[in-house]
């Protein structure tokens, strides 16, 4: 199969990127490959919305600015900052163009709220549902545009590069393609390919992330050699509900906080003043760390946050979808607060890309969670990430629109490119054999590579993985490829990664902590 322009993840970055390039390029070819349906990802889960200078009277650019590489621990690089919240307000402009509704105070005012890190309102939301919003606009808008098709049930395999065309072009060709119906892999040979396959949530036991979240894209990049950074700065959100709700965990917006919801102990004291004087609404990874330690310290498996003092209707009317979660599980959070605990949320890291998206191997682009922009720095400022897509994704069409203008390779080049070896193996493959390994990885990562490490610990987690990658190297050399192995076999080599960084890292940053550089 053959297209101009494969986009691999269909979230907010990859329709964002495919109706901007039908725009720019309308007779272009668009394939996108959906690892469930079209609605499932990490952008329909973002509850709290997109962080953007709307308010100019309080607001402004350098605010955003500022705010942005403070909560980035100074890391985040000064001229990505600058263009991509400068260039924001236009992006979600864009959004509510292509049907995207957030809420607002009158005809003419949005109702911006703050979440952790901010010095302004300036979060556009749709009640503490955005992200399902923004997904369901531009699923409505990719089913209207003719010259883009696109394939649900299917998950990356392998980029194709000169290892299996045998060429010195360096460039990416496509890629090859499993469906999670039949299992039979697919070749897609493209002139321009995309990954935007979100981040590696589920390297851990507690996560937000939904379960396709398993650093597909990543570890794709990683086989093909291209430059992928500071995977170690997994960043996690406060305040996930604990327990979990129906095996899944269930993110509490940061907005809660943002609105006076109170972080207490078990014991109904407030601590957050003891950590850092923005209390509830420093960075996360500050409050992050302040919980982890409450509950080390006092050996309780959750904290509470304490919504009580929110009005009713405000409450109900920002947050209907947290309220009807937690009272499914018999939690009043008008009446008693709400239990939670931090879980991993979010990669600040991923596949190096320049200031168009584009990866270190010529022809493959990276936008959103899968790749390392220098937007954040060690710690992401809350909301930053679909604003940071949706610049992108526009940056990356608008080069791949002049791209298309000039001649890549020959089509005849494409046309020959090898199918997938090894579709003729039998399998024996049972699935508790894969989730038992993905068990194993979920311990490993969440015991030495969570909140807080130590370098004893992370050598164990090496010593581990690398035992690990040797099993799955051994199920994937003997048995026909699964999905559920393609998954097991994208973790095992993002983790394998994160972890050897992790090593190399000497110093506590932003969303990175060893205890031994405390």
């Amino acid at each position: 199969m053959n297209t101009d322009v494969l986009v691999i993840g269909t979230g907010i970055s990859g329709l964002s990127y495919a109706i901007k390039l039908s725009k720019l390029s309308p007779t272009t070819k668009i394939t996108l490959i959906c690892k469930e349906d079209l609605m499932e990802g990490n952008t329909r889960y973002a509850q709290g919305g997109i962080a953007a200078v709307y308010n100019f009277e309080k607001d402004s650019f350098k605010k955003h600015i500022e705010d942005t590489y403070i909560a980035g621990d100074y890391e985040g690089d000064p001229e990505v900052i600058d263009f991509v919240i400068k260039e924001g307000t236009d992006r979600v402009n864009e959004l509510m163009q292509w049907g995207t509704a957030f809420d607002t105070k009158t005809t003419k005012e949005f109702d911006l709220v703050r979440e952790g890190g901010h010095s302004e309102n300036r979060i556009l939301h749709y009640k503490d549902h955005s992200g399902s919003e923004i997904q369901r606009a531009l699923i409505n808008k990719i089913k209207a545009i003719d010259t883009i098709e696109y394939l649900e049930n299917h998950i990356l395999v392998d980029l194709i590069t000169d290892h299996h065309t045998k060429t010195e072009h360096k460039r990416c060709y496509g890629a090859y393609i499993i469906s999670t119906l039949d299992q039979e892999i697919i070749t897609i040979a493209s002139k321009l390919t995309i990954v935007t396959t979100g981040g590696v949530g589920q390297l851990y036991e507690f996560t937000t992330n939904p379960r396709v979240a398993t650093g597909d894209g990543l570890g794709a990049a990683y086989r093909a050699k291209v430059k992928i950074k500071n995977l170690p700065y997994i960043q996690f959100h406060p305040t996930a509900l604990h327990p979990k709700v129906n095996g899944d965990t269930f993110l509490i917006t940061e907005a809660v906080r943002g609105s006076g919801g109170i972080l207490k102990n078990l014991s109904g004291e407030q601590f957050m003043s003891s950590y850092d004087p923005r209390k509830e609404l420093a960075p996360r990874d500050i409050v992050s760390r302040a919980i982890a330690q409450e509950l080390l310290s006092r050996k309780e498996k959750h904290v509470l946050l304490d919504a009580t003092s929110i009005e009713k209707d405000v409450f109900l009317s920002h947050f209907p979808m947290i309220h009807e979660t937690c009272t499914s599980i018999g939690i009043d959070p008008m009446k008693e607060g709400i239990p939670v605990v931090p879980a991993a949320h979010y990669s600040c890291g991923g596949i190096e890309v320049d200031s168009n998206g584009e990866s270190s191997l010529k022809g493959l682009f990276a936008i959103g969670e899968c790749s390392h922009t220098g937007l954040h720095g060690a710690n992401r400022l809350a909301s930053n990430s679909l604003l940071e897509a949706i610049v992108y994704a526009h940056r990356a069409a608008v080069f791949s629109a002049n791209s298309l203008n000039e001649p890549i390779l020959d089509n005849s080049f494409y046309n020959n490119i090898p199918d997938w070896d090894g579709q003729e193996y039998s399998s024996e493959l049972k699935l508790d054999k894969t989730q038992k390994l993905f068990n194993n990885l979920k311990q490993i990562m969440s015991e030495k590579a969570g909140i807080f490490k130590t370098n004893k610990g992370l050598k164990e987690a090496s010593t581990e993985l690398n035992f690990l990658y040797k099993e799955t190297l051994e199920l994937y050399q003997k048995n026909k490829l699964t999905p559920q192995l393609c998954e097991l076999r994208n973790m095992v080599s993002v983790a394998y990664l994160l972890i050897n960084q992790a090593i190399e890292i000497k110093e506590n940053k932003g969303v990175f902590y060893n205890n031994d550089y405390a």
